[in-house]
């Protein structure tokens, strides 16, 4: 496989455009957005034609947009050219088919806005921003972190305690949704704080798969921001546009446990791997899932049915040494 940025698009090229402008409003319609996973050849380097078949897959399957680089796509293992090349790549080849938004949030005020202005250069149709981690800041800083990143252009802010040890009250996200640029919040708090938004005219999209399912259809959440739609998108879609479906939720279940049994993206990488539609190569410090946790995805497969996931291949359990662990790159 290539990694060159001239090799790639498939047969959506043809339909990528990026010159109509996008607005929040645009962002706020979409039901299903894939994290979407970055997938690396053996000496580090970006599987471009492995990229874009991923995406392909998301778009056959009615995923409507893609976030670029975020922690599932492993924005925090690269570089910001790294960064902004492949937000570039992604409007390129996909933009007149699928949103996409450009992970540019950064525990920096700096970084951020400069990353911000050339996601937007580059013609992403939305950014994601987290709050400053680690540096945490006050709740003011946090506002005016915000305030200088927003003017840009559409942006969801994601909100993710469990990441960044800090939680984003109610009360911030009410003060900065008085910018026309505010399209919504990435909330993995939980469904009550989904329902608080909703209640006050707030666009949420969960930020857990194990309670989107709840969050769409009982506490008014718009969709998903989702990892395990890199892997099943057809029915991740079903579970956002088909109606209340706690039987598929509760089919879904068993593979999100597993996905998330250790930290996000250590399973959807060893995943996808497995289903042979990325070579299985990890940039450190992550590393694949023990052969007894890639033995029972196989059976994961097998029970959800393997013409739900992506790929074409026969799921396989894989061995150690099939795996390859990068630290200089």
């Amino acid at each position: 496989m290539s990694s060159s940025i001239t090799s790639c698009c498939h047969f959506y090229v043809e339909r990528a455009g990026t010159t109509n402008r996008t607005f929040a409003e645009d962002i706020k319609k979409l039901r299903l957005i894939t994290a979407i996973k970055t997938p690396y050849l053996p000496d580090g380097r970006f599987d471009l034609e492995a990229y874009d078949a991923l995406v392909n897959l998301q778009i056959e399957n009615g995923v409507e947009g893609v976030i670029v680089g975020g922690t599932t796509g492993e924005g925090q293992l690269m570089s910001w050219d790294e960064h902004i090349m492949l937000i570039g790549h992604t409007i390129n080849c996909f933009g007149g088919s699928i949103k996409v938004i450009g992970n540019t949030g950064s525990n920096s005020t700096r970084e951020a806005i400069h990353a911000t202005e050339q996601g937007f250069a580059v013609g992403m149709h939305a950014a994601l921003h987290i709050n400053p981690y680690y540096g945490k800041t006050s709740i003011e800083g946090l506002i005016s972190h915000f305030d200088s990143v927003l003017p840009m252009g559409p942006t969801i802010i994601y909100n993710v305690p469990s990441r960044t040890g800090q939680d984003i009250p109610p009360h911030v996200i009410q003060t900065l949704a008085k910018s026309s640029n505010l399209a919504g919040v990435k909330e993995c708090v939980g469904n009550d704080r989904v329902e608080q938004y909703t209640n006050n005219g707030l666009v949420v999209w969960s930020g857990n798969d194990d309670e989107c399912h709840d969050s769409r259809w009982h506490h008014g959440a718009t969709g998903v921001i989702s990892v395990t739609s890199n892997l099943v998108p057809g029915l991740m879609r079903e579970l956002m546009f088909g109606g209340n479906n706690p039987v598929l939720n509760s089919k879904l279940m068993p593979l999100v446990e597993w996905l998330f049994h250790e930290p996000n993206p250590i399973a959807l990488n060893t995943a996808l791997a497995q289903l042979g539609v990325v070579r299985p190569v990890f940039r450190l410090p992550y590393v694949p899932l023990t052969k007894a946790k890639r033995e029972e995805f196989v059976k994961i497969v097998e029970k959800i049915g393997r013409e739900n996931f992506i790929g074409e291949r026969d799921v396989q359990v894989l061995d150690d040494n099939d795996f390859f662990l990068v630290g200089r790159y």
